[in-house]
């Protein structure tokens, strides 16, 4: 039966914690009670907080604490009913949704109103081997894993005898040079070299290659900025393979499109994403993986039915016949618009397209060294890193999150980055499968 206690005069129910979702929720509870009303807003998430994935690189670089960019709901979202469990379906017609968790089983909640950030998934390819030896970084655990098993594999290595072992447990493959994939090698190029200096070795021992199809470095960021950042690399040692990517991946080696065969068992997956699984299940049209909306953010023939953030393909007006990039910068946009609609189709304010305005992209490239493009002012080097950082702590979304963060930084300007192995991730807990909900 679906869940109608304690109903209010409507009900919204918004599927996601993601930055739209989050920032949906958020405008939302201030435009109802600025308009006195009584509307239900219900949250369902896996998760208990809203993930800055930006900095996941540096989670995964060993610089920032993990609790330090999941930001709590429950604290930031006191009027917004909590269901922490995973949507599975909807009904359309009946207006109910499915959800499950591992300590209920499946209910419905009906709704008035449907908002739909499910939010993405690493896009896998179909590459052989990869859902089962490659790791992504578009969750915490995911994140802590790759730092863990890089320092496990070096340390490993600091054992080794034979040396084409040693090699091999020296070498991490990133695949995917967009700034998420840039990112997280210049973390992981920097956690290794601090690694490598208080072990006594030199850091060119370890091996890092970026694999790309693309010509270039992040194209996203302009090709003045992107030869820039592929300098950086290659200065640190980072191998830059360009229009090459995975043919096949073992649990030992990675054989590359152009025919390479590089032993590692380590890599990262980070080649872009597709929507939520569970927006398959919901019989809408979809272009790319994500759903069909109109500039209002409104699903077609459904009218009380809205998407946005990486589940929606959202058509861009300033680039027609263009969707909008899956971005964080999009994505917490579009959640405001969100809030803005689903508001208006309940009788507060009016409605409004999503038009886009791009404020650039910020790229943190290690230590003292970023690309950045704000408002189109092409930045590099230390003014970059200044402005990336500013960027990050003005966009993290909770006062006590950004004050945490702050410290961290300060304190890495004086101290070295932590290299305990925890153990807190296991290897399944890391898959695709445990943690994004990938399954062949």
């Amino acid at each position: 039966m679906a869940d109608t206690s304690d109903k209010a005069d409507k009900r919204i129910v918004i599927v996601g914690s993601g930055f739209a979702g989050f920032c949906c929720a958020k405008r939302l509870c201030k435009i109802l009670a600025r308009a006195h009303r009584d509307i239900e807003i219900v949250l369902v998430t896996p998760n208990d907080y809203m993930l800055y994935t930006p900095l996941l690189p540096d989670v995964a670089g060993g610089l920032i604490d993990p609790r330090f960019v999941a930001i709590s709901l429950a604290d930031s979202l006191p009027r917004v009913r909590l269901e922490i469990a995973t949507a599975e379906s909807v009904d359309m017609e009946n207006k109910t949704i499915t959800v499950t968790s591992p300590q209920q089983t499946s209910r419905e909640i009906s709704w008035d109103h449907l908002v739909l950030t499910p939010g993405s998934v690493t896009r896998l390819f179909d590459v052989s081997g990869v859902a089962e030896h490659a790791h992504g970084l578009k969750t915490v655990a995911e994140a802590l894993y790759l730092r863990e098993q890089l320092l496990r594999q070096l340390e490993l290595a600091d054992r080794e005898d034979d040396p084409e072992l040693r090699q091999a447990r020296r070498t991490v493959v990133v695949v995917g040079a967009s700034y998420a994939g840039t990112e997280l090698i210049a973390q992981l190029r920097a956690l290794a070299d601090d690694y490598a200096e208080r072990r006594g070795f030199d850091p060119s021992e370890i091996r890092f290659l970026l694999l790309d199809t693309a010509e270039r470095v992040m194209p996203e960021v302009g090709e003045r900025l992107g030869d820039k950042a592929l300098q950086v690399l290659k200065k640190r040692g980072v191998e830059v393979r360009l229009e090459t990517s995975l043919q096949k991946l073992t649990d030992d080696q990675a054989v590359l499109t152009d025919g390479t065969i590089v032993p590692t068992h380590t890599v990262a997956w980070v080649t872009g994403v597709t929507g939520s699984p569970m927006l398959g299940t919901l019989g809408l049209p979809m272009e790319r993986g994500r759903l069909v909306v109109d500039d209002h953010l409104r699903v077609p023939s459904h009218p009380h039915v809205f998407a946005g953030g990486d589940a929606a393909a959202v058509p861009d007006l300033t680039k027609p016949g263009k969707i909008t990039p899956p971005t964080a910068q999009h994505a917490a946009r579009q959640g405001k618009i969100l809030a803005r609609n689903v508001a208006a189709a309940v009788g507060i304010g009016t409605a409004a397209p999503y038009k886009h305005r791009d404020m650039g992209l910020v790229v943190d490239l290690g230590p003292r060294f970023a690309v950045a493009n704000p408002l189109g002012v092409h930045l590099s080097g230390l003014p970059a890193k200044a402005v990336t950082r500013a960027y990050h702590l003005y966009a993290v979304p909770r006062a006590v999150n950004r004050w945490a963060i702050s410290l961290t930084y300060l304190t890495n300007t004086v101290t070295r980055r932590p290299l305990a192995l925890l153990g807190l991730v296991s290897p399944d807990e890391a898959s695709f499968g445990s943690s994004e909900g990938i399954h062949s």
